[in-house]
């Protein structure tokens, strides 16, 4: 018996030993990138003429739509705002050359699909970016007291991934070839508390990241600007079926990994995150976006309402709602 038990636990060190041997692997390849593979010019481009970018009027979307046009693509752009898809295919096809469809819909909607494969017709697509997304609300609260936007998130988040690449999957199998991105978000990965909705929707999965939907966070060396968070998770495409996109967000996913998970359900890690949102919001009351976007208006009183809601309970009665939910289209 004591053998047995000597024999089993010896294969239980082994397994644990190569568990953690794939992720030190691994790990390595995000920091050791260039010796491990370096992805050559064409490849991006030898997936297919075409990429579609969802969400492409804005942030993470409109970066991902500048870089592949760089990388050689022609891209298609699909986002709610007509005015904003029209200024971002006349800058692509005006500084990188390469040809731009837009496609106006809105992805809350879930009737939508049917024209947006009548305008795919006939594009070779190598790779779809699944981007679009959004916010139910930039005030953090309880799922209890959330808005009563689920059915839209839950299109827009969700249903947007499975229908989109249901729609582009089938060229891609004929042709035995071709790249998908879903970019989710860090929240994603453990309990979030005050943003259990958001998070539970995007379950790509980067961190902070400067876009409208996040009203311009300060960049940093956590906080990537879009532009910097394109070009570098284009690299990542072939270290796994999951990648943060960058080396500072691995490192911080590889951190809050070792973290209990009870520490995330904790009230004091709540408090926490709030205190640190309410503080934001009040250093950031006069600053407006950077290269003169529009200020973010009344981020001060954001403040004083985000303590207000956080602090209701579970079930509470419903407060009125505000002007700002975010979404990255």
């Amino acid at each position: 018996m004591g053998e047995v038990l000597e024999q089993f636990f010896i294969l239980v060190g082994l397994l644990v030993c190569l568990v953690y041997l794939v992720k030190c692997v691994r790990f390595s390849k995000c920091i050791f990138l260039r010796f491990w593979k370096v992805l050559p010019r064409s490849f991006l481009k030898s997936m297919g003429q075409w990429a579609v970018i969802t969400g492409a009027g804005a942030g993470i979307g409109k970066a991902y739509s500048f870089e592949l046009a760089r990388q050689g693509l022609n891209v298609v752009l699909i986002s709610r705002t007509l005015e904003k898809l029209q200024a971002t295919a006349t800058e692509i096809e005006r500084t990188t050359g390469s040809s731009v469809k837009i496609i106006q819909t809105d992805f809350t909607k879930d009737d939508i699909y049917e024209d947006i494969k009548e305008k795919l017709k006939g594009l070779e697509i190598g790779i779809l970016v699944n981007n679009v997304g959004m916010l139910p609300d930039l005030l953090p609260r309880h799922f209890l007291n959330s808005p009563d936007e689920i059915q839209s998130l839950i299109h827009c988040n969700i249903t947007s991934v499975v229908k989109m690449t249901q729609l582009i999957l089938k060229q891609m199998e004929s042709r035995r070839k071709g790249l998908i991105l879903n970019i989710s978000s860090g929240v994603a990965l453990f309990p979030w508390p005050i943003y259990s909705l958001y998070s539970a929707s995007k379950v790509l999965t980067p961190y902070a990241v400067s876009t409208p939907m996040t009203k311009y966070l300060k960049t940093n060396m956590i906080t990537k600007t879009a532009d910097e968070f394109a070009k570098e998770s284009l690299n990542y495409v072939t270290i796994g079926d999951e990648t943060c996109g960058c080396l500072v967000h691995e490192i911080l996913a590889s951190f809050l990994g070792h973290i209990p998970p009870w520490v995330f359900h904790s009230g004091a890690f709540r408090k926490l995150l709030l205190a640190c949102y309410v503080d934001y919001l009040r250093r950031n009351a006069a600053l407006g976006p950077p290269r003169g976007a529009a200020r973010a208006a009344g981020v001060a009183p954001l403040a004083v309402a985000a303590e207000d809601r956080a602090a209701r309970p579970p079930g509470g009665p419903p407060e009125p709602e505000g002007p700002c939910h975010g979404s990255s289209t």
